[in-house]
C-alpha cells in the first residue's frame, strides 16, 4: 500500500524551508485547510439547499454577489479570526480590510488576502470554482491593529499563495517560495493528501485561454497572437487549442499542469483591467513562477507591481514562459508599429 501524506504532515515536514519557521505560518496553512474543507461541503451540497442564487446584493467591485460568495467570505474570515496568526484580513467582497481587535489577533504576523469564491457566476451551471489566497508578513508594529500598509505590499514579498479548486475532486496547491505543491481532498478520511508534488508547469503549451469575444476592444497585437495561435503549422504544434472556462482558478490550474496561456488584458472600455492585483494576479503569479512558469501585465512583471489600493486591477498575461513570451513580443511589436 502507497504510503499517503497529508497536507498536515507535509507542512511540519517542510517546516525548516518556511522563511520564519516559527509556527504561525504552519498554523495559518492549516487554518486555510479547515476553511476550505467547510467551503467545498456547502459548494457540494448546494443544490441540495437554498444557497445557490444571487444574494441580492453588489460587492465593492460592483459585482452582484452571490449567496455562496457571502457564505465562503464568512468561513475564511471565522478561520481568520479565531486562528491567532492573522492581525487582518482583505477580501475581495469587503468594500475595506478588516483588522481584527482581540489581543491574539493583534499579534498576529501575518496578513491574509484572499478571494473567496472565484468564478462564482459560474456557481449555478456546476462549472468547477475556487478560492485564491495570498499571505503577508505585517509591516506594522505586532500588538496593534492591522493598517492599510500592511496590505498594500508588491507580490514579491508574499510569504506563501495559493488557491483551492472546487471542480470533479477538490485540490488545494500552495507554494512557500520552495516549489509548488498540489493535495487532493480524500472525502474518505477528510484529508488532504499529496497527490501532485513538486509541480513543475511546461515550457510551453498547445492550450491559449483567451475571452475572444473581446479581441476587438484589446490591443491589436494580442489579437494577432490569437490569430498566430489558431494558424496551422505542425513544426510549432499549431493550431492551438482554444480553451476557456471563465473561472480563473480552473483555466489556471488546467494550464499550470498541461501548459499553456491564460490572459485577461485591458481592454478599450476597461483599461485598468478587470482581475484584482492583490486577490487574483500576485498570488497566482506566485505560484506560477514557483512552478516555472511567468506571468505580466502586458509591460512589467506582476510582482513588481506596487500597489496603490485595495482594489486595483491590471491586465494579466500568466503561464508557460515561452507562450507568455511569444505574446509579450507580438504586443511590443503591435506598439512599436503604432507609434511609427
Amino acid at each position: 500500500m502507497a504510503m499517503i501524506t497529508t497536507l498536515n504532515d507535509f507542512i511540519l515536514d517542510r517546516q525548516k524551508d518556511f522563511a520564519y519557521a516559527t509556527g504561525e505560518l504552519t498554523s495559518l496553512l492549516n487554518d486555510i485547510a479547515v476553511a476550505s474543507k467547510i467551503v467545498n461541503r456547502d459548494v457540494n451540497r448546494a443544490g441540495l439547499v437554498d444557497i445557490l442564487g444571487a444574494k441580492g446584493e453588489t460587492n465593492v467591485q460592483g459585482e452582484e454577489q452571490q449567496k455562496l460568495d457571502v457564505i465562503a467570505d464568512e468561513a475564511f474570515i471565522r478561520a481568520f479570526k479565531t486562528g491567532g496568526e492573522v492581525c487582518g484580513i482583505a477580501s475581495e467582497e469587503n468594500d475595506d480590510f478588516v483588522a481584527f481587535d482581540d489581543e491574539t489577533a493583534m499579534n498576529g504576523k501575518y496578513v491574509v488576502l484572499f478571494d473567496p469564491l472565484d468564478g462564482s457566476s459560474n456557481i449555478d451551471v456546476n462549472v468547477s470554482i475556487g478560492t485564491i489566497f495570498s499571505i503577508y508578513r505585517r509591516i506594522s508594529k505586532p500588538g496593534t491593529p492591522a493598517v492599510l500598509e500592511d496590505f498594500l505590499q508588491k507580490g514579491a514579498d508574499q510569504v506563501a499563495a495559493g488557491y483551492v479548486l472546487f471542480g470533479s475532486s477538490t485540490m488545494l496547491v500552495y507554494s512557500t517560495g520552495n516549489g509548488v505543491n498540489g493535495f487532493t481532498l480524500d472525502p474518505s478520511i477528510g484529508e488532504f493528501c499529496l497527490s501532485h508534488p513538486d509541480i513543475k508547469s511546461p515550457e510551453t503549451g498547445r492550450i491559449y485561454s483567451i475571452n475572444e469575444g473581446n479581441l476587438d476592444r484589446c490591443d491589436p497585437g494580442l489579437k494577432e497572437y490569437a490569430e498566430y495561435c489558431r494558424e496551422d503549422d505542425p513544426s510549432t504544434g499549431r493550431p492551438y487549442s482554444g480553451r476557456y472556462i471563465g473561472s480563473l482558478v480552473a483555466d489556471f490550474h488546467r494550464n499550470l499542469l498541461k501548459g499553456g496561456i491564460y490572459v485577461y488584458p485591458t481592454t478599450n472600455n476597461c483599461p485598468e483591467g478587470r482581475l484584482r492585483l492583490l486577490y487574483e494576479c500576485n498570488p497566482l503569479a506566485f505560484i506560477a513562477e514557483q512552478a516555472g512558469g511567468i506571468a505580466t501585465d502586458g509591460h512589467q512583471r506582476i510582482l513588481d507591481i506596487e500597489p496603490k489600493e485595495l482594489h486595483e486591477r491590471c491586465g494579466y498575461y500568466v503561464g508557460s514562459t515561452t507562450m507568455v513570451e511569444k505574446a509579450m513580443s507580438m504586443l511590443k511589436h503591435k506598439e512599436a508599429f503604432i507609434n511609427v
